[in-house]
């Protein structure tokens, strides 16, 4: 077989182990000839590629980012996009293209496989928001990245009697929020899904100082909003690909908490630090057995599909299901890790 490869989206860790598990497996096991992408759809739209195999990709195992580079092009919201990448597939006679990427990038391997482009799908995204897989390539990391530095600000915070902020991502779901604070020891952890009472959070940070406490952790995703009425945010600006602009919400809950508490508040903003550098060993290996499967489900004619985890196991799922919503966070969830530290 003749395979392409593209990663798209944001980049984060992990995306070159995917990609020399897919060259390695395709190369030893099947005998293919691969091209990589370079800057996801757009180097599909554009016929930009260049060659991979086992020599190119020595080395890139431990590495972040992703050695064939990422956009967020969408050949579908471009002038003949759809066309120009279809015949790009014809005209250099791949039977299947391996598209490593998040809910965009899955999005639009759905469309290309509708249109009749052989794509298998690969998930990941820091944000652990795609649907049916436990578990996305970039999530362990940026999760053990902010536990890092909420352990760093728990000793500073301890020092001076003050309440901080983390800032982390999360767009429209706060896995990372969640995790990072339940492993990092937060007292508050606020996330898209629930909108917050600053008020309320007030009232819970000052009961605990009050108790002796003298220190309070507070991790915030950037998608995170405050509850109607309660708090005037300003309205995001919108960037190129129609998505808001977002990033601040730290500095206003720190600024508003210590207008509320008379405790000094400081905010860390971790950021784009959370894609970076090397990938844990988690999502070393989750990267490596999603691109092993991903070559043998191109082999089996499983087109139109997305590797998944599914508990201990690698499974197929069809692009439609893994793509028509985001994997929130469960209520029940939010409850039950949050509620054991309201004390």
């Amino acid at each position: 077989m003749r395979v392409g490869v593209l990663t798209g989206g944001g980049d984060c860790p992990g995306l070159n182990a995917a990609i020399r598990a897919v060259v390695r497996k395709a190369t030893v096991t099947f005998g293919d000839e691969l091209v990589g992408f370079r800057n996801g759809w757009q180097g599909v739209m554009e016929d930009d590629a260049i060659p991979l195999d086992i020599a190119r990709c020595r080395g890139i195992l431990p590495r972040g980012g992703t050695i064939l580079g990422t956009s967020r092009i969408n050949p579908f919201k471009a002038p003949g996009g759809v066309e120009r990448a279809i015949a790009t597939v014809e005209r250099r006679g791949l039977d299947a293209v391996i598209a490593i990427g998040g809910e965009g990038t899955l999005g639009i391997s759905r469309q290309m496989a509708e249109a009749g482009m052989p794509v298998v799908g690969v998930p990941k995204t820091i944000d652990n928001d795609v649907n049916c897989t436990d578990y996305t390539i970039g999530f362990d990391t940026a999760v053990q990245v902010a536990v890092e530095a909420i352990d760093r600000l728990h000793t500073t915070a301890e020092s001076h009697d003050r309440v901080m902020v983390c800032e982390v991502m999360g767009r429209h779901v706060g896995w990372i929020a969640l995790y990072s604070g339940l492993a990092g020891g937060a007292a508050i952890v606020l996330v898209p899904e629930e909108p917050f009472d600053l008020e309320a959070i007030a009232q819970h940070i000052s009961r605990r100082h009050a108790k002796g406490r003298f220190a309070t952790i507070v991790v915030v995703a950037e998608g995170a909003k405050p509850k109607p009425g309660t708090l005037d945010l300003p309205p995001a600006e919108i960037d190129q690909y129609d998505h808001e602009r977002l990033g601040g919400i730290g500095a206003v809950v720190a600024r508003e908490l210590e207008r509320l508490t008379h405790l000094e508040c400081r905010v860390t903003i971790l950021g784009h630090v959370l894609r970076g550098g090397t990938p844990t060993s988690a999502d070393r290996v989750l990267a490596t057995r999603f691109g092993i499967a991903a070559v043998e489900a191109a082999h089996d004619g499983a087109f139109g599909t997305m590797v998944a985890l599914r508990g201990a196991s690698i499974e197929r799922v069809s692009l439609k299901d893994a793509t028509g919503t985001l994997k929130s966070l469960d209520p029940a969830l939010i409850e039950s890790v949050t509620r054991i530290f309201l004390d």
